[in-house]
């Protein structure tokens, strides 16, 4: 059976086979369960709740998966069938698209934080100049920093692909990381309390207080993937790897092994010294 990342994953996992699936399915043998049974648990849900459709649909996928990998089934995962089928309802998922502060205004806002010596300002160039998300950032721990090699690593258990992820650490970034050294925490970015990282409230309410409501902390990463498009010219697999991005096929990636890191660092140097306002 699956692993959990934490026990609130395993709980959230159960409680969807709960709630959805076992009500129809629970009580049959694994190797009963075909086509009708898993339309049975998804058509209900497809369409009004189509996130909790999905994740149940690979979650009874998993189940059977593994039934089948221990002799209690055999043939083709009913889910794949009824997915290639076309037999469920297309929907249309609503991507919401964070508000970026376009990126030829970063210099000057950059310039503006570079004039505050809060800890959420410095949180705040950290994440620009990263392109990380802010729960990376805030997560962030000396313990994960590399400074000889000018390197941060983010554990696969904080990513949200869930693969380890290695930051280049620019002259910018170590300079921004410097005084950071003086509070003496287990995390870079502490919060007014003690051993605790700063609140996500703390860099929210810094943008307002500065006057970029309007724009979103996540939104500074589709800054970056712009300015490299746009700007840097930088190739598609180099600014998307920055972002921690997957890209390709299933194939693709396997053969594709390497993170990139060098181009990466050379793109987020080149970066850095626009984001700064300073020359190459």
């Amino acid at each position: 059976m699956p692993t959990w990342k934490n026990a609130k994953h395993g709980a959230q996992w159960l409680n969807t086979l709960r709630d959805y699936a076992f009500p129809k399915i629970g009580r049959m043998p694994v190797d009963s369960i075909g086509q009708p049974e898993v339309l049975m648990c998804l058509s209900p849900i497809w369409a009004d709740k189509h996130e909790t459709a999905r994740r149940l649909a690979q979650r009874i996928k998993t189940v059977l998966d593994v039934g089948r990998s221990r002799g209690f089934r055999d043939g083709e995962n009913p889910v794949t069938a009824v997915k290639e089928a076309g037999v469920l309802p297309k929907v249309k998922v609503k991507v919401t698209h964070h508000d970026a502060m376009p990126w030829r205004d970063i210099p000057a806002f950059y310039a503006e934080l570079e004039g505050r010596s809060a800890t959420a300002a410095k949180a705040l160039q950290f994440t620009v100049l990263s392109a990380c998300r802010t729960s990376e950032v805030l997560g962030m721990t000396w313990n994960e920093v590399d400074l000889d090699a000018r390197l941060w690593t983010i554990p696969a258990a904080r990513m949200k692909g869930g693969v380890q992820h290695r930051v280049p650490l620019t002259d910018e970034l170590l300079r921004v990381l410097e005084p950071m050294k003086a509070m003496a925490s287990e995390f870079v970015f502490e919060g007014q309390k003690r051993h605790r990282p700063l609140s996500n409230m703390s860099i929210l309410m810094l943008m307002r207080r500065m006057e970029r409501g309007q724009y979103t902390v996540h939104g500074f990463r589709s800054t970056f993937r712009d300015w490299a498009g746009e700007e840097a010219g930088a190739p598609r697999e180099v600014a998307e790897a920055t972002l921690a991005h997957q890209v390709g096929s299933d194939v693709e990636r396997a053969y594709a092994r390497s993170d990139l890191l060098e181009r990466r660092r050379e793109l987020m140097s080149h970066w850095s010294f626009y984001a700064a306002g300073k020359k190459r």
